[in-house]
């Protein structure tokens, strides 16, 4: 209860460390929660490549033991993740170094889903966000701008990964203009997440990750391989990530959670 309250207060604070602007009001008490993470399993998780293999494999049973046990091996960003911002930049925080501020953000949601349909390397320009400002109100000064491109509903198969035949990955992304955008205008400032159900928030064909090295410094992360994106609302939603915090992580498998007002 203790932690709740004081995420409440940190949330209706103005944000720290010179992100400027005050975030919006937040009450768990008006909230409810929904999961935004993949179960991860080595039968279905898609791996990144290059990533690590996944497994999972039993270390003690009730039988033997009397606990049940299993042994977990994994990269740090398998499944559903954060990304800290270490992950790119050197002398960034890494996932043991940020707040508990920087893991509770405002959410919006943009749906690309037709887009992505059409062209799996579409990337968000910045007339894609004034245009859902005018439709929607402003991002709110260090969100989570999440990417809702339908990528959930391939999770298990090849068509996540989507390489063609030189082993070349597709998927949506942002532009680095349009993170650009949201970097001056502190819709991004010193915390806030670009979100995805892909794999990144670079699109799948820039190995140059200019949208990554961007985005991760100060405190600001990525939030990918989301789920369940249909619930989360457009807007007046919030995300909270959980995951282990290793001594100098560049992230963490995680929980992540949609916050959304009960009415």
């Amino acid at each position: 209860m203790a932690a709740s309250v004081g995420l409440a207060r940190s949330a209706r604070a103005e944000s720290g460390g010179g992100g400027g602007g005050r975030r919006p009001g937040f009450d768990p008490g008006d909230m409810r929660l929904v999961n935004l993470s993949h179960v991860n399993d080595p039968e279905t998780t898609s791996i990144y490549p290059g990533d690590p293999e996944f497994t999972l494999s039993t270390v003690a049973t009730l039988e033997q033991d009397g606990f049940y046990l299993q042994y977990v091996q994994e990269g740090e960003h398998t499944g559903t993740h954060f990304g800290a911002p270490c992950h790119f930049n050197a002398g960034e925080p890494g996932a043991d170094e940020l707040d508990p501020e920087d893991l509770l953000l405002p959410a919006v949601k943009i749906d690309v889903r037709r887009e992505a349909e059409r062209d799996p390397d579409h990337a968000v320009t910045v007339e894609d966000l004034w245009r859902f400002e005018r439709r929607h109100g402003p991002i709110p000064r260090n969100a989570a701008v999440v990417l809702w491109t339908g990528w959930q509903e391939k999770w298990g198969t090849p068509a996540f990964r989507n390489l063609d035949e030189q082993g070349r990955m597709h998927h949506p992304g942002f532009s680095p203009e349009a993170v650009s955008w949201l970097l001056e205008t502190g819709r991004l400032g010193y915390r806030g997440a670009l979100g995805t159900d892909t794999f990144s928030p670079d699109v799948g064909t820039d190995h140059q990750y200019r949208v990554s090295l961007m985005l991760y410094k100060r405190h600001r992360i990525s939030l990918e391989v989301l789920a369940n994106l249909e619930r989360l609302p457009t807007t007046g939603g919030w995300v909270l990530a959980g995951g282990p915090a290793h001594r100098n992580g560049s992230g963490a498998t995680s929980t992540v959670f949609g916050l959304l007002p009960k009415h």
